[in-house]
């Protein structure tokens, strides 16, 4: 059995990424920048880990001279 992983809230998803709801409640309703979510009813959730995938693919490593 697979162990049941964080999901958060969209408010709770834009603070973890540091954006407004509003802001994510755009991109989930155009498809813009593509963040898998969950709709159970009529709520929408967010897995932490797609979350921090998005992240990682939006990190720019940046090299101090």
């Amino acid at each position: 059995m697979k162990t049941k992983e964080n999901l958060i809230t969209p408010e709770q998803a834009a603070e973890y990424l540091g954006m407004s709801p509003k802001t994510m409640n755009k991109w989930r309703s155009t498809g813009e920048n593509n963040i898998p979510y969950s709709k159970i009813g009529r709520s929408v959730r967010y897995r932490l880990s797609d979350l921090d995938a998005y992240i990682a693919k939006h990190s720019h490593n940046v090299e101090v001279k």
